[in-house]
């Protein structure tokens, strides 16, 4: 006699397992990335303003419709572009503007250092294309999408449809910014570079725990006013910086 369950039953295979596997985490990756970029999505409405300010003064100091985007997608930080395009002359001051960029972006160095906890399940071959990518708004809703789901395992998918939301829309618009703008004049009239302003308002509100957790802020925020007030260029932006980062070792021991 035969065993039926041998004939009438199929018997998954370690094929069809595994294919079962793969199948559900690329669902779960691409769920994850769908989550990003709906995440992204009303701060992108936020990027376009600023972004077509950007543009329209990248215009102003020589810059074609090409060179704009070209810049804007090589250094993906928009504070720093603005300085680069204020100091801008011809022929640049190129040091000057490096100079710039650097004490700009210097805040970026207590974000990465925020950002390794959630970044340790991950390679520096992987780590180091994220961070590329690591913009002020990504960053934040990187952390605070951590904070939520109680981990301490950054989503890859998630981060990166944020990160392409964002950095799509800022090199598509500053691109436009930089066609429009002359046929529209000084689009700072129209109240576009508050946008700035109110997505970093935005984040902050997003990432508020509490105001017993603020004081590095504070002391940040104290110490760049005062710098602002007293040293010429960007250095009330390391100094703040700095000053956030021996602050929050304080708290943090405490």
């Amino acid at each position: 006699m035969t065993d039926p369950s041998s004939n009438d039953v199929p018997r998954p295979t370690s094929n069809s397992a595994t294919e079962t596997v793969v199948h559900e985490m690329h669902h779960s990756a691409r769920s994850e990335l769908l989550r990003g970029l709906k995440t992204a999505l009303p701060m992108t409405l936020g990027f376009i303003p600023f972004a077509l300010v950007m543009g329209a003064q990248a215009v102003q100091k020589g810059f074609t419709v090409l060179q704009v985007p070209l810049m804007t997608g090589v250094n993906f930080a928009g504070g720093s572009e603005f300085t680069a395009i204020s100091l801008w002359t011809s022929p640049p001051h190129l040091l000057l503007i490096v100079a710039m960029t650097f004490l700009v972006n210097s805040r970026h160095i207590i974000m990465g250092a925020a950002f390794v906890p959630f970044m340790r399940h991950l390679s520096n071959k992987q780590s180091l294309p994220l961070l590329f990518f690591m913009c002020d708004e990504a960053w934040a809703m990187g952390i605070t999408d951590c904070q939520k789901r109680d981990s301490m395992r950054l989503s890859v998918p998630f981060y990166l449809g944020v990160a392409a939301c964002l950095y799509s829309s800022w090199v598509i618009f500053t691109g436009i910014g930089a066609a429009v703008g002359p046929l529209i004049g000084d689009v700072e009239q129209y109240g576009f570079d508050m946008a700035f302003t109110a997505v970093f308002l935005v984040l902050l509100k997003g990432m508020w725990r509490g105001l017993g957790r603020c004081w590095p802020w504070l002391v940040s925020l104290v110490v760049a006013g005062i710098l602002y007030q007293l040293l010429p260029g960007a250095w009330y932006v390391a100094g703040g910086t700095l000053a956030g980062i021996v602050a929050a070792l304080i708290w943090g021991k405490r």
